[in-house]
């Protein structure tokens, strides 16, 4: 796989060229196309018709498609789901809505048991066309349940693909190659980049890679950052304050988790002979150990330093007061860069205190 550099604004800023959307505006213009281009899709979830979610992502498409085609449905995950699984055999492409991330446990038994396994319990008779669609991250001041970083469930459930976008473009672009997939593919929002803007035509949207293509979004030398979804803002941001210490630093977006864009992730690294993976799960048993991994086993003899992680602390997710100290930010991100220079000059035989 390869993948092009991507101009500044597709990160978030605004292009003065174009008028500014935000993410969600951007997601509202790809369901309503896909809608629109294809009787078989249908949205469902909690809230979603005339109301248009509690995020104004699906606003409007019930008075434009009717509310059999925007659907709202009971306050019953395993029962949304489950009815989706009912429509994709009978050859319907339904977009399910979660409403927050944690409101998702409930289906999970009927991702895990069914939307995962259909296609392959039938040799590819069946093939599973759903998108489940789920708002998730912090960064909003939500309570409890309104604000897990559920992404290490879903990357660890074989049979399905998961996607999360962190820009305007990519909302729209992978929304679209999610719908339009064969494969159940579940969708990470990222709540606090809703309201994130950037210049961008709905009439005419630069075409986006499919699922499972990385992009860099900043070009560096000195260290590679692997991140996605929420914490793309804060790399980027950590990568300007890194100039002031001479660190060049480059930034990998992941945009698909499953699959992962191995090859895009190891050049980088193999470039910059460092690497700092970021994201807002907890760090055990979470996405960065994997990815770690994966790092190491194809860039092992180019790697100056061990791979680091900045991650979510291994709590359930804390109280809205307290959530800037559990989230990953600049300073932490920039002090594992700086573990990285400093683990890059150790040698052999040096004890901790002497280092």
């Amino acid at each position: 796989m390869s993948t092009a550099v991507q101009p500044p604004h597709a990160a978030g800023a605004a292009d003065p060229a174009r008028k500014p959307v935000t993410l969600s505006q951007a997601l509202n213009h790809a369901l309503r196309d896909a809608l629109a281009a294809d009787p078989a899709v249908h949205v469902l979830g909690e809230d979603v018709g005339p109301l248009g979610g509690v995020f104004r992502v699906t606003d409007g498409l019930a008075e434009e498609f009717g509310e059999e085609r925007c659907a709202d449905t009971p306050l019953a995950e395993a029962g949304i789901l489950g009815s989706a699984v009912g429509m994709a055999m009978y050859g319907l492409r339904p977009v399910v809505e979660m409403q927050f991330d944690a409101f998702a446990y409930p289906a999970f038994e009927q991702l895990v048991s069914h939307v995962s396994r259909m296609r392959n319990r039938t040799r590819g008779g069946l093939p599973m066309p759903i998108t489940v669609r789920v708002p998730y991250g912090g960064g909003i001041g939500g309570v409890e349940h309104h604000s897990d970083s559920s992404e290490a469930y879903y990357m660890a459930t074989p049979g399905i693909h998961v996607v999360t976008p962190a820009t305007v473009p990519d909302a729209y672009g992978l929304l679209r190659a999610a719908i339009a997939s064969d494969d159940p593919v579940v969708f990470l929002e990222p709540k606090r980049l809703y309201w994130s803007k950037a210049g961008w035509d709905p009439a005419a949207p630069e075409p986006v890679p499919g699922i499972g293509r990385a992009a860099v979004r900043r070009p560096g030398r000195s260290a590679t950052l692997v991140t996605y979804g929420p914490s793309l803002p804060v790399c980027l941001e950590a990568a300007e304050a890194a100039r002031e210490e001479g660190w060049d630093l480059e930034v990998v977006d992941l945009r698909s988790l499953v699959p992962f864009d191995e090859e895009t992730v190891a050049a980088s690294v193999r470039r910059t002979g460092r690497a700092v993976v970021v994201h807002e799960s907890p760090g055990f048993a979470g996405p960065g150990g994997e990815l770690a991994a994966r790092i190491s086993e194809r860039c092992f003899h180019y790697l100056e330093a061990p791979v680091l992680r900045v991650a979510g602390f291994d709590i359930p997710y804390p109280p809205p007061m307290l959530e800037r100290h559990h989230l990953p930010d600049v300073d932490r991100v920039l002090d594992a860069v700086a573990r990285l220079q400093w683990e890059s000059e150790w040698t052999p035989g040096t004890t901790e205190g002497e280092r």
